[in-house]
């Protein structure tokens, strides 16, 4: 039976390791290292960067008890980004290993996974505390009024409750009348369920259901209720404390978006920078080549000045009042201001955040990528991102029905199965390219408005049990889609934008629900598992389990995906302690030698360690 152990040595970026919040350029700062005393390891030495140099700092032992000894280093941090790693002799003397964000090297390791210590501020802790919840405003609900108000001209009226199209161009054009004050007569139902903040996909008026085609930044869709409806569910939202962030599409506009229809008829327009051209006014760069989504420009002064900079930019007028959005989500942040030999995109990062701060610094602002995002989130621009590199693939390939046809991506072929071990070193290989800031402010999710279902890729309601505890509990924010609570199904993006069943009871699965809001319920309930730190102890094909720790208590979780033959608990693991279930079907199994993980799943379990 494999054993389930904490690694023989370990550092992140947590309250216990390093102090928080951003320190000063040049400040020297003590960080921790804790080192078991069963390893092999008799020294620590701090390595760490200062202007592409090697420095090093004799770690110092500070405190020990009969399991291991907690050594302690000055990190200098010399640059805007400080790089560093912990070098650990052996006991003979001569040889030693590395440890580094990805966990215990025994080889001579790049830099690329070294810890990072930044100056930046990162995301504002709201964002962290508690779930985001997701809203596609045309499926979430209806308000009374939003039968007197006529549909925009591309749409084909739908009847609530009837179940999308799975694709094709007729799918951006199915109209289900949901709008703002719909959303705003349902914040029960989002309070209930624990979230701390609702994210609308977009709200301005666009030739499409996904509204990601604007034509006009100025205002909200007539069709969503118009600029009073969003004012109304601000003030909404404010009032039972929750927060309210939108999104925006800086990567391109739709082509009937007032801009460029002024660019096409003018080419000495202000406007005709905005884009790009191969020839002027039929030939110009699309996304993904769709001529009804023209590439934005943003070697253009005047276009930053009007979305980005400016004191009545796009950005900056919908944070302040009457809307008073609490923070930007970005669509297509990886091919914002990138195309072919021009890369923009780290400067209009940091213009958008620099906006943010100034004019509401609570504000939060987090960049789509569904690929390894990381050298854009190395602090200095966006807060964070959605982490579908860092957990949602992963987990997929761990949870995903092995007969699932789901495309994987993009890539030719379906979803993978694959065991614990490689689905534990993707998660904790990705974590270690950020900052410590970056990752625990890491959108995650099970799925999104772009995928299909999560019930739907698992087909098993256990297990997408098991995957919603895991997201509850991995470092980072959970972002739950709207309808997943209720075990909403849907084979792709389209098709998973379903109504809300508000009326439906037998399209809402109750015993979904309240696995949610209990999990919710538990994650408000500790801090650890806001603000902690993240030891993996077991990655065995079909059960992961991994600590999350800070100075007042020790969260101990375990996943399995299936019935498995189980696992001993090191004594290195509980220490004395006594461990006290929290959530799952079974306890832990004790012995004459100690104990044990359980052995059923699909099941998630979590026990606080006293």
């Amino acid at each position: 039976m494999p054993a389930a152990a904490p690694p023989l040595a370990h550092h992140d970026g947590s309250a216990l390791y390093v102090r928080p919040g951003p320190p000063a350029l040049g400040e020297r700062i003590p960080v921790r290292v804790r080192v078991s005393k069963r390893s092999p390891y008799n020294g620590v030495v701090l390595r760490a960067m200062a202007d592409d140099e090697l420095y090093l700092d004799q770690g110092r032992p500070v405190a020990e008890d009969d399991w291991e000894i907690w050594y302690e280093a000055t990190l200098s941090v010399h640059n805007p980004i400080t790089r560093y790693r912990f070098l650990l002799l052996r006991s003979d003397g001569r040889a030693f290993d590395w440890l580094n964000a990805a966990g215990l090297q025994d080889f001579e390791t790049s830099d690329s996974a070294d810890f990072k210590m930044t100056v930046f501020g990162g995301a504002p802790h709201w964002s962290v505390e508690r779930p985001i919840y997701q809203v596609f405003p045309d499926r979430f609900a209806r308000s009374a009024s939003a039968d007197a108000r006529p549909a925009p001209a591309w749409a084909v009226r739908r009847p609530w409750g009837q179940t999308p199209i799975p694709g094709g161009d007729a799918s951006t054009s199915e109209f289900f009348g949901g709008d703002l004050f719909g959303l705003a007569e349902h914040l029960d139902h989002i309070e209930a369920l624990g979230a701390g903040a609702v994210y609308l996909t977009p709200f301005f008026p666009a030739g499409s259901v996904h509204r990601y085609n604007a034509v006009s930044f100025d205002l909200v869709d007539p069709a969503l209720g118009g600029n009073e409806a969003l004012a109304a569910l601000s003030r909404a939202v404010h009032a039972r404390g929750l927060r309210l962030i939108g999104d925006l599409t800086t990567n391109h506009t739709g082509s009937d978006h007032e801009w460029f229809q002024r660019a096409v008829a003018d080419p000495d327009s202000p406007e005709a920078a905005f884009y790009i051209w191969l020839r002027h006014p039929d030939d110009y760069v699309g996304w993904w080549d769709s001529p009804t989504l023209p590439k934005l420009n943003w070697a253009s002064q005047e276009l930053r000045r009007r979305y980005t900079t400016g004191p009545d930019s796009v950005v900056a007028r919908w944070l302040k009042p009457p809307y008073d959005l609490d923070g930007w989500r970005i669509d297509v942040a990886n091919m914002t201001g990138r195309h072919r030999g021009q890369d923009l995109a780290h400067s209009v990062a940091r213009d958008i955040r620099a906006t943010v701060e100034a004019v509401k610094p609570s504000a939060a602002l987090v960049a789509e990528h569904m690929h390894d995002a990381s050298r854009d989130l190395q602090g200095d621009g966006w807060q964070a991102g959605m982490n579908y590199a860092g957990f949602t693939r992963p987990l997929w390939t761990w949870l995903a029905d092995p007969a699932n046809d789901t495309n994987y991506f993009g890539l030719p072929l379906s979803v993978p199965r694959r065991g614990g071990r490689p689905t534990a070193r993707a998660m904790r290989e990705y974590a270690a390219l950020l900052p410590w800031r970056v990752a625990a402010a890491m959108w995650n999710n099970l799925g999104s408005h772009d995928t299909i279902r999560f019930l739907s890729l698992v087909s098993d309601r256990a297990v997408m049990r098991a995957g919603a505890a895991f997201l509850m509990t991995y470092l980072g924010v959970p972002m739950i889609f709207a309808g997943d609570e209720w075990g909403a199904t849907g084979v792709n993006g389209e098709h998973g934008r379903v109504t809300m069943p508000w009326d439906e009871p037998d399209r809402q699965d109750g015993e979904m629900f309240a696995a949610y809001q209990s999990l919710t319920a538990l994650r408000g309930a500790h801090p650890a598992l806001v603000d902690g730190g993240l030891r993996w102890v077991l990655a065995e094909d079909d059960a992961l389990a991994y600590l999350r720790e800070s100075a007042d208590e020790i969260l101990l979780v375990l996943v399995a995906r299936t019935d498995w033959p189980g696992a001993v608990l090191d004594p290195s693991l509980l220490r004395g302690r006594r461990p006290t279930l929290l959530h799952g079907p079974a306890d832990l199994i004790r012995s004459e030698a100690g104990y044990a993980f359980p052995s059923c799943g699909p099941a998630a379990f979590i026990w606080q360690l006293s």
